[in-house]
């Protein structure tokens, strides 16, 4: 008599969320086993080539620290990817402040500052701010990551899921809007 098993059917993620919810630390596991190589190759594919392992460990860390804020709203590995992308970008962040930092010498110091001088440099920095605060959603994101993070149209377009020409339309309509904001 042959005996007929059923093929297994993987739970949905919902359905290991739920179960990890519910205290099976073993849904936990498979989830990271389901979406650990896509998170690593995503990690690669933007730009983080040297510890992409220690990325995949901070997502999923994060991801399991703030899983009562996941909604649905979007697939779960949707979701590891944005908190992949936000700690590559603190990372970059991180780097290019620690290379500013080291590249200040002590003959850079500035001899004299004085009220006047930090006043008129807050009032300036309000404006800016302000100026970004203008732009559209997209043109803040692709204005903030090429000017302060320095990254190329093309990182750029990876990041936010775009093309690199929409990138440079983006980048290009946010300085015009920042400079018409800052010359009125």
């Amino acid at each position: 008599m042959e005996v007929i098993v059923p093929p297994t059917i993987e739970p949905s993620d919902a359905e290991l969320i739920r179960r990890w919810r519910g205290g099976d630390t073993r849904a936990a596991t498979q989830l990271v086993e389901r979406h650990a190589q896509a998170v690593a190759r995503f990690v690669a594919s933007a730009g983080e080539r040297d510890e992409v392992d220690e990325v995949v460990q901070d997502t999923f860390v994060r991801a399991f620290g703030a899983l009562d804020s996941f909604r649905g709203d979007s697939s779960f590995r949707t979701w590891l990817f944005t908190i992949a992308k936000r700690l590559v970008l603190d990372r970059r962040r991180a780097e290019r402040r620690s290379r500013i930092v080291a590249s200040v010498a002590e003959d850079d110091a500035v001899i004299q500052f004085n009220a006047l001088d930090a006043m008129v440099a807050d009032e300036s920095l309000q404006r800016v701010r302000a100026a970004v605060e203008s732009l559209s959603p997209k043109q803040r994101e692709v204005f903030t990551l090429r000017v302060e993070q320095g990254l190329s149209y093309k990182d750029i377009a990876e990041l936010i899921g775009s093309t690199e020409g929409a990138t440079r339309v983006h980048y290009h309509n946010a300085m015009r809007a920042v400079k018409e904001f800052l010359d009125d």
